[in-house]
């Protein structure tokens, strides 16, 4: 494990806490961790990263839910929640989910902006598809219909 006294990569993070790198990523993803500085291989972590990992084993060790566990780490953090991911700047690169709806209309969904889980995603595609085929069939219109005077 080759770590600096500042930053830690994923992989060091799981041999320090013996957490698997979708653990951590799922910290992240449900706003109880900050996310890394950086993207893909080039992400870092801090002290802080590691610091708060180790903290949320043990609560998690003692029967607080992770609910639970949000609220003390947005009090330990000053009642702040985690700041947004950085924008995407030219030359990143992002995997995104794209979503067919139908032909012409498809959804793009870039997980690392929005921090949704896979779950959720599959439940927002269920209701936009219902959506979709609600409004496909005529039962709901998108535009006003004028009213006879």
């Amino acid at each position: 494990m080759k770590t600096s006294s500042e930053y830690f990569s994923i992989d060091d993070l799981c041999s320090l806490t013996g957490l698997t790198r979708r653990g951590i990523r799922f910290y992240i993803q449900n706003k109880l961790l900050m996310p890394p500085i950086g993207h893909s291989r080039g992400a870092k972590y801090t002290r802080t990263h590691l610091e708060e990992l180790l903290l949320i084993l043990k609560w998690k060790a003692a029967g607080v839910t992770l609910e639970g566990i949000k609220e003390i780490l947005f009090e330990q953090r000053g009642d702040k929640p985690l700041p947004p991911p950085p924008r995407p700047k030219p030359g990143d690169i992002s995997v995104c989910s794209r979503i067919i709806i139908s032909d012409g209309i498809e959804l793009l969904v870039d997980p690392d902006r929005t921090n949704i889980s896979s779950e959720d995603l599959r439940s927002l595609t269920k209701s936009i598809l219902s959506l979709y085929s609600t409004i496909k069939s005529g039962s709901l219109s998108c535009t006003k219909k004028p009213s006879p005077d």
